[in-house]
């Protein structure tokens, strides 16, 4: 990869800290707005040539949400930036997560991190750092943020270069950092599509088509904005919802949201011509029959929504111990517990939806007025839905979120976790 056209803001980005004037008026550059703005690689590419260029034998860190996020969002885009890899030697070992970046007799060291949790604080303390590179800052606790600033404070010039997509308007790295960039020093760029000059009218209409709802304000026009009204307007007016046929399914899983009192609700799912279809579905309220069904009256119907079909799998909400006990008791199914990640989880299955690659049987009646009454939660600060009318809706997030994905298009038992 190589630089052949750079827009405005990428060339500010490229330069802000090597112009004498800027470097003394800020300690800290603030990069957000839409996804594929072209912001990461150009940032990564700037803090490089920052660090070899002030520093020698000097300690820094790249900060992603987990350490296997950096390494796929910048430790690997690195080393196939041209501009990077014609004048620098760069070794990444793996095992301690360290890249070493040699140039010209000098030398530093870059240390991956990951910011996943409250606990990720403790991973970066006692460091000094001559310079830090958070990516997807929005996607980390305060207190880690917080932690690698303070790690920056003994270095008269050291540097911080911040990267994330929008979230809540109420969030803290907004509303403390964003919101009051003058007062911390900071030179924020917002980025938007347009601002990245690789990418085609085609590129930019394939990526507004894959967004949809809050996701479309916040990963296409770059804004901080509200979760409100329906989690997924498009379904509740029928979009996605075909007619119930036999398609010739090719494959098969069921996904499931465990509740006694609470509904619970299971999903057949089918595959044909790469489109993933909730075939039918078991939806029970025990609380609206007054009657509780035990494990193994939910297995028998688990048995029931099968009908002699080969399951792959049998996805169900991870806290559900007891039943997931029970499955594995009789021997017919595999069980993975489910990926839970709620705000991701709800945004794979819009984009999942908006491209096609699930839709719903329109026999599956309790999920479709699910669809017109799940609504996120507008008086929290976070982004979270209103625990109604979820049931149905959880396990469809289940099975999008963990069959869905990279891991589980690779087919790998143990990256499932099947057990």
């Amino acid at each position: 990869m190589t630089f052949t056209r750079l827009s405005e803001k990428q060339k500010l980005l490229l330069k802000w800290c090597h112009v004498p004037s800027m470097r003394s008026r800020y300690s800290a550059v603030i990069c957000d707005g839409a996804v594929r703005s072209g912001k990461t690689v150009v940032m990564i590419t700037s803090y490089i040539l920052w660090a070899m260029k002030n520093f020698n034998g000097a300690n820094f860190a790249i900060c992603g949400k987990t350490v296997q996020s950096a390494e796929r969002n910048i430790i690997n885009p690195l080393g196939q930036i041209a501009d990077i890899t014609r004048y620098f030697r760069l070794s990444y070992t793996r095992s301690s997560h360290l890249l070493t970046v040699e140039v010209g007799g000098k030398r530093n060291y870059f240390y991956i991190f990951g910011g996943r949790d409250e606990s990720s604080a403790a991973l970066i303390q006692g460091l000094t750092l001559s310079g830090i590179m958070l990516d997807e800052v929005a996607l980390m606790p305060r207190s880690f943020v917080e932690q690698a600033v303070a790690r920056t404070l003994s270095v008269s010039n050291a540097r911080l270069w911040f990267n994330c997509n929008p979230e809540n308007p109420h969030h803290y790295f907004y509303t403390e950092w964003i919101l009051k960039a003058s007062e911390k020093n900071a030179l924020r760029l917002h980025f938007l599509m347009n601002d990245n000059p690789i990418l085609t009218a085609e590129d930019i209409a394939k990526a507004e088509n894959m967004y949809s709802g809050v996701f479309y304000d916040r990963f296409i026009k770059g804004l901080w904005v509200m979760a409100e009204g329906l989690v997924y307007p498009e379904q509740a007016q029928g979009e996605g919802i075909v007619p119930t046929e036999d398609r010739g399914y090719t494959s098969y899983y069921i996904s499931v949201d465990y509740g006694t009192l609470n509904p619970f609700s299971a999903g057949l799912w089918g595959k044909c011509g790469g489109v993933w279809y909730r075939v039918r579905e078991f939806y029970y309220n025990g609380r609206e029959k007054d009657v509780l069904l035990t494990d193994e009256e939910y297995y028998s119907q688990l048995e029931r929504l099968a009908a002699g079909l080969s399951i792959r799998a049998v996805i169900v909400d991870p806290s559900a111990a007891s039943f997931i006990e029970c499955i594995r008791r009789h021997g017919r199914f595999s069980v993975i517990k489910a990926r839970n990640e709620v705000t991701d989880g709800i945004r794979r299955t819009a984009e999942a939806f908006r491209t096609g690659d699930i839709k719903i049987n329109d026999c599956c009646q309790s999920a479709i007025n699910e669809f017109a009454a799940y609504r996120w939660d507008d008086r929290s600060a976070d982004d979270k839905p209103i625990k109604e009318y979820d049931h149905a809706m959880d396990d469809i997030r289940y099975f999008v979120n963990t069959i869905k994905t990279t891991k589980a298009r690779a087919g790998s038992k143990s990256a499932l976790g099947i057990y």
